[in-house]
């Protein structure tokens, strides 16, 4: 298989302030760099990750993260490690959640109504718009459940598996499907609670 560099898988930590996230992200690389995951020097190779153009080049020992690495042309690209505040979207062209669960009530809140809808419902939307624009920029973020009306922080609300609020991510350049072993043992090291995506650019 030829890499073209269109494909992602990333891990989001959910859990991370803005204010930890660059300390915790200098301390994976180490990780990473130390288990022969990765390496410290970067490239933009296929990278086209939200806030970052470039990534750490695949160390020797990046088969142990993949579930499969036996097709000897499916070489990995850099891994993006992005920090900052910001929304995740995985799949493709997507930049609105499908729905969002409220924690308080459990209201499923939804925002694309597919597959009637491919787009999201503006005044459903706004709301959880505003409160992650205010998150972003300031470390703190609510939107009101319309069911329950109960005020949610951004980073409480369940969101479905192809969004996620996070200030740190790393995203995997096309490298082959990471191993559940190795997303539960990134978890781990992370110290909190973490999303996976894949997406296609």
């Amino acid at each position: 298989m030829e890499t073209t560099g269109d494909f992602f898988e990333r891990i989001v930590d959910v859990e991370v302030t803005g204010e930890e996230a660059g300390p915790l992200a200098e301390r994976m690389v180490d990780w990473m760099v130390t288990e022969g995951l990765i390496t410290r020097e970067l490239s933009n190779d296929g990278v086209y990750s939200l806030t970052v153009d470039e990534g750490h080049v695949p160390g020797p020992n990046w088969a142990r993260a993949v579930a499969d690495s036996s097709d000897p042309a499916w070489l990995p690209g850099p891994v993006a490690v992005i920090v900052g505040r910001d929304y995740h979207v995985g799949g493709q062209g997507a930049d609105e959640a499908e729905y969002a669960v409220c924690p308080r009530c459990e209201t499923k809140i939804v925002i694309i109504n597919y597959p009637e809808e491919f787009e999201a419902d503006e005044e459903v939307w706004q709301p959880f718009e505003d409160g992650i624009a205010t998150w972003k920029e300031t470390g703190e973020g609510s939107s009101p459940c319309s069911a329950c009306g109960a005020s949610v922080p951004v980073t409480e609300w369940q969101w479905e598996s192809n969004f996620a609020v996070g200030a740190l991510a790393f995203d995997f350049w096309d490298w082959p499907p990471l191993s559940a072993s190795f997303c539960e043992t990134f978890s781990q090291q992370l110290g909190h609670r973490t999303v996976e995506h894949t997406g296609k650019v």
